[in-house]
């Protein structure tokens, strides 16, 4: 009764995948090529050049070959200055230092590829794609060069003259047509090994975890400290992150022999839809909410200084209607005034404000000096754990037993109703269908009393649990 793992991601069934390197200037076509090799629309792909900032992966089959895809940011020589935002007053939008901050992160990515396809665009080569060209160099060997936006055939009498810089073959393509795709794709797999591609199964899948929250809450600053690197980009400027970067790493609890997996999907800041005005936001934001979907356990990051915000709620409201663990994270809390019961004042509030979500587990955290961040990885774990628990139907009966005799359905004839017996429908996310014999008189009250003794008697006490009243041939979810 767990999901099918042909909807788990394909990160989940395959460790030591080769990671094949997109890169090249921006507005080549990079993004559009990487959700071209993918067959899905993974990466936020727009005119506007430079949309693409971290390196975004995602694992797929290329020529039914399991890969690991990465999307670049796009290489340039200049910079954008650093110009006031009028949303700011003074305070300075410095865009150059985030272009500096993402060919830096391009170029690291590149040195660990296994396969870097440097993508061109179709006519005259630009002083960027020879710069770039020149610092390829060492990486010749790695290296597949492809020109963009040859549909038709295109300007490909132009782009032969690439061969003078020395490479040995170039594939002309289009990547928003899929014109000679598939040779690109022969090319890929042909020159990557796949000796070292190991089968994970399903119980042995890392756990996939989401950090969402508002823009500047340090998603990505928590991001790097998990997975021990600087994979995404850490910035004062919100809206820094536009698309899921990924990451993973295992950790070992002290109790434990053996260490767990996890992957990480840091996705961009969440603002209210009034704020949102760019395209690129728009997408950016889409993405990050459909990554809820994607997660087995959803970070709720809350900047401890700024407090709650509507904003948060409907995020939280989002994970825990579809069945996703739910953690929320009160990040800076370093900064937090060293004052008596702070916590547990922040804490009522959150639950205050959270109504029926009493059972998401707060918890203090400094993603910057990493306080906190053991206890919130165990929590993540035991969250897990519940998760994917399956009781057997015999226990769930003779549970259901007790709780009827210790609170009776009410008895009157519109009200009567008898509950003869329940099975757990699913795992992760979790949900119960109980048998009624009339499901329309079982009130609110009572149905939020089967759930309550589901949470506290079979360990699901962190996690949402769904209820489904259903009579032969009928059914009511709730």
């Amino acid at each position: 009764m767990k999901r099918e793992l042909e909807d788990v991601p394909a990160l989940t069934k395959y460790r030591n995948l080769p990671a094949v390197v997109l890169a090249g200037r921006p507005n080549v076509g990079k993004s559009t090529l990487f959700n071209r090799l993918l067959h899905k629309r993974r990466a936020i792909t727009d005119p506007t050049p430079g949309v693409t900032r971290d390196p975004v992966q995602a694992d797929g089959f290329i020529a039914g070959k399991p890969v690991r895809l990465i999307d670049t940011g796009g290489f340039k020589l200049e910079r954008s200055p650093a110009r006031p935002s009028p949303k700011r007053g003074a305070a300075a939008e410095n865009v150059g230092a985030i272009d500096d901050l993402v060919v830096e992160k391009t170029l690291q990515t590149i040195k660990t590829a296994d396969l870097i396809v440097l993508l061109l665009e179709a006519g005259e080569i630009t002083s960027e794609d020879e710069e770039f060209i020149e610092l390829l160099r060492p990486f010749q060997k790695r290296l597949v060069v492809a020109v963009n936006k040859c549909e038709g055939g295109r300007r490909e009498a132009d782009s032969w003259n690439l061969l003078s810089y020395g490479f040995e073959k170039v594939f002309m393509i289009s990547a928003g047509h899929g014109d000679n795709v598939g040779e690109l794709e022969q090319e890929i797999i042909r020159r990557l090994d796949f000796s070292k591609v190991l089968t994970a199964d399903e119980e042995h899948r890392p756990v996939r975890v989401a950090l969402l929250g508002k823009p500047n809450t340090g998603k990505s600053t928590l991001s790097n400290r998990l997975t021990a690197s600087n994979d995404s980009i850490v910035s004062e400027i919100p809206g820094t992150t536009r698309d899921v970067v990924e990451g993973s790493f295992s950790w070992k609890p002290s109790a434990q022999k053996a260490a767990w997996n996890f992957i990480i999907l840091d996705t961009a800041g969440i603002r209210r839809k009034a704020k949102v005005t760019e395209n690129i936001e728009y997408y950016s934001v889409n993405r990050a909410i459909k990554t809820i979907g994607e997660a087995d356990i959803v970070i709720l990051l809350i900047d401890a200084q700024e407090g709650l915000s509507d904003q948060d709620k409907k995020i939280a409201a989002l994970a825990h209607d579809q069945g996703r663990g739910i953690i929320m994270a009160l990040n800076k809390w370093d900064a937090m005034p060293k004052v008596k019961n702070t916590f547990e004042a922040v804490k009522d509030r959150i639950n205050f404000m959270f109504g029926k979500m009493e059972y998401a587990p707060i918890i203090p955290i400094s993603a910057k000096d990493g306080t906190g961040i053991d206890k919130l990885l165990s929590t993540v774990i035991t969250m897990y754990r519940q998760l994917t628990t399956q009781v057997e139907t015999s226990r769930l009966n003779q549970s259901l037993e007790r709780w009827l005799e210790e609170n009776p359905p009410p008895y009157g004839p519109q009200t009567r109703f008898k509950v003869k017996y329940a099975v757990q429908r699913s795992a992760n996310p979790v949900n119960f269908i109980f048998f009624v014999s009339r499901p329309d008189a079982v009130s609110e009250a009572y149905i939020s009393y089967l759930r309550n003794r589901i949470r506290k008697d079979l360990g699901f006490s962190m996690i949402p649990v769904g209820v489904e009243l259903r009579p032969s041939g009928k059914k009511r979810n709730t």
